[in-house]
């Protein structure tokens, strides 16, 4: 009975000498606003623990960094912008936050900018930083996530390299889908409050003819010539606003020159969900067929 109950015992001792697995460090990842975010977390995918510096709510133009911000960028094994001077509050962030060992990833590196726009308010001088509102060149800022990730934590890089390529194929859905529903408008003409879409309109064959400015206020008559005026020129179909600015400021212009007033999402700001992106787009690629018809 003893021998029995020694057997019995051997696998028990056995399976207690086996060696525990070592946890393996997952990086600690920023982005700077949402578009970036959103890129990121379809490469990092469960490799990385990620933060982003700009809330949701808030627009990174004139976003303000925290102590908070200061305390993640310190922190962190690898930093995502968007670069082309879009992220103004990064450079002090960077320098206060004094981590000289993070991998700092310029997403539009490689992305040749459009010129600034006069009318742009919020100018920069690497260019429109715009890009992430077109596919194709949300593909090229999702490769270079992908290959900074890589670089800097290659024990996952295989991981993040399935992640992009899936992501990347989402991405070419989406610029199909662009590309197949306004082929039919092509050569269409619109106004933008916001110089935010100049990429989209050069990619998918589509006009922004101006850019004008509204104040935050009441509108003046001065206003409400600009407008006319613009619309009237370049004879467009269409106004396009954005989430968050008061259409009554634009109700008045859009009677008068009986023109729709439709909303275009920059994706500045939103939700953390993780195919807000794509959402987002295909709302604004249905807003543009509406608006060109």
């Amino acid at each position: 009975m003893l021998k029995i109950l020694r057997w019995l015992a051997l696998p028990i001792v056995a399976l207690g000498a086996l060696p525990v697995p070592a946890q393996v460090k997952k990086p600690k990842v920023v982005a700077t606003f949402l578009p970036m975010y959103l890129f990121t977390r379809g490469v990092v995918g469960k490799e990385g623990q990620l933060e982003v510096l700009v809330p949701p709510g808030s627009s990174a133009h004139e976003y303000q960094a925290t102590p908070a911000n200061a305390q993640s960028v310190a922190k962190a094994d690898v930093v995502v912008m968007n670069g082309l001077d879009f992220e103004e509050f990064m450079e002090g962030l960077i320098k206060n936050a004094g981590n000289k060992k993070a991998k700092l990833v310029d997403a539009s590196k490689g992305i040749k900018p459009l010129g600034d726009k006069k009318a742009e308010k919020h100018s920069h001088s690497g260019g429109n930083p715009h890009v992430w509102l077109d596919p194709v060149l949300a593909m090229q800022q999702v490769t270079n996530i992908r290959d900074g990730l890589v670089s800097a934590d290659p024990t996952n890089a295989q991981a993040y390299k399935t992640n992009a390529a899936s992501f990347i194929k989402q991405l070419q859905q989406l610029d199909g889908e662009f590309k197949t529903r306004l082929a039919p408008v092509k050569g269409c003409k619109f106004i933008a409050f916001h110089d935010a879409f100049p990429y989209l309109a050069k990619r998918y064959g589509l006009q922004q003819e101006a850019v004008v400015e509204l104040p935050e206020d009441a509108l003046t008559p001065k206003d409400i010539q600009r407008v006319k005026t613009a619309a009237q020129k370049f004879k467009v179909k269409g106004m396009l606003s954005e989430p968050g600015v008061d259409d009554k400021r634009l109700q008045q212009i859009a009677q008068e020159l009986k023109l729709p007033v439709k909303t275009l999402d920059p994706l500045e700001s939103g939700k953390l969900e993780p195919d807000y992106y794509f959402q987002v787009m295909r709302q604004n690629l249905a807003t543009l067929e509406s608006v060109c018809k």
